[in-house]
């Protein structure tokens, strides 16, 4: 997991070795970071934390491309050629690197105004220095989700916290549903507060199919 490294919330960068680049995910509260700058950011959806224009400016460089949604994309003024819109379940090719993405929204009734299906918000699959990466985004333990045992991931980075995504039991359930190699919890500790360490513990007790394991922030 050296080339995984954990910002906090749903914030991620990976230094990808092939390519010598720097990919981020959702950067947020990046302020007392020094961060190598990114060759691609991409984001999930349109939500502050994690469309962050300040912290996408503190890894921004005079080539980096940006990758979303259109409502994410239609927020970023930067020229049109850097940006690369996406939807869920396609496949593509950037600089070299190749992502596909799945759909990402709540599907449990008290949650389905925070992200809806409609929206067609993302999560993304990575093929990262050999190994598959994935980044559910926002979201709740969906149909989708299914299919992705089949890839054999190495890493499901999947969000516990509740509120406004799957919490930790379900997350647990998606879990053992994708059967990752190594499963890391996100987006819980600014959701869940002091009680953070208490889902960790649950989400590792009902993970059966995955090894988990609790990344330190950076952040």
């Amino acid at each position: 997991m050296e080339n995984i490294h954990w910002l906090g919330h749903a914030s991620f960068f990976f230094n990808d070795t092939n390519n010598n680049a720097v990919y981020f995910i959702d950067p947020f509260q990046l302020e007392n970071l020094n961060l190598d700058k990114a060759d691609i950011i991409f984001i999930t959806h349109a939500h502050h934390d994690h469309l962050s224009r300040p912290d996408i400016d503190l890894v921004l460089k005079g080539d980096t491309v940006i990758i979303g949604p259109l409502d994410v994309l239609d927020k970023i003024d930067i020229p049109v050629e850097r940006k690369v819109f996406v939807s869920p379940g396609n496949e593509y090719e950037i600089k070299g690197f190749f992502f596909s993405t799945i759909a990402a929204y709540n599907n449990h009734p008290e949650r389905m105004s925070f992200h809806p299906k409609e929206n067609k918000w993302v999560g993304y699959v990575f093929d990262l220095n050999g190994q598959k990466i994935y980044h559910a985004g926002d979201t709740d333990f969906i149909e989708e989700m299914k299919a992705l045992k089949d890839l054999k991931l190495d890493f499901a980075l999947l969000p516990i916290g509740g509120t406004y995504t799957m919490d930790y039991k379900e997350a647990a359930q998606a879990a053992n549903e994708i059967a990752a190699r190594i499963t890391i919890p996100m987006h819980y500790k600014n959701v869940l507060g002091d009680d953070y360490k208490e889902a960790e513990e649950e989400f590792k007790k009902l993970v059966t199919s995955s090894k988990v394991a609790i990344l330190s922030e950076l952040a």
